[in-house]
């Protein structure tokens, strides 16, 4: 092979290995990221299952971004609209059956149910996080049917 050839080749070959390095991730902080984790799972317990909702907001910023359409933006308001909602349905639970993170963002899959005999609704709770505090968050809630048209779960 000449010299002239085995530069071309060499040169194609890094022209195709450049999308790949240009699109790598960055390295994880994968202690930042737990600690975002321990930081919502412990919120949420507090919240969603204790109904403790003064005490646990204190994670909350101030100007929480809420993108569920029907719980309004902010600390104040979102605590308020659920520590009403909790008034009239006392026997709300939210089981956290896994969780994920990747950078400042915290996914939780949970089973939400409102008393021992609702099938409740599979949520995916998507929380970022920044600072030490829960900053925004987002919502995909699906109710669990009677019947499926598989065997499988959806926990």
């Amino acid at each position: 092979m000449t010299i002239l050839k085995s530069l071309s080749a060499t040169t194609a070959a890094l022209m195709l290995a450049l999308p790949a390095v240009s699109f790598a991730q960055a390295d994880r902080d994968v202690e930042a990221e737990e600690a975002n984790r321990a930081l919502v799972i412990q919120f949420y317990n507090q919240f969603f299952n204790e109904h403790e909702t003064e005490q646990s907001s204190a994670v909350l910023a101030e100007d929480y971004i809420q993108h569920n359409p029907d719980v309004p933006d902010g600390k104040a308001p979102f605590v308020d609209y659920f520590a009403g909602y909790f008034e009239e349905n006392p026997d709300y639970k939210s089981e956290i059956v896994r969780s994920a993170t990747d950078g400042d963002l915290v996914w939780l899959h949970v089973h939400s149910t409102n008393g021992d005999e609702d099938r409740g609704e599979a949520v995916v709770d998507i929380f970022r996080v920044e600072n030490e505090m829960i900053v925004e968050h987002w919502d995909v809630i699906q109710a669990v049917p009677e019947e499926a048209a598989n065997e499988n779960t959806m926990f």
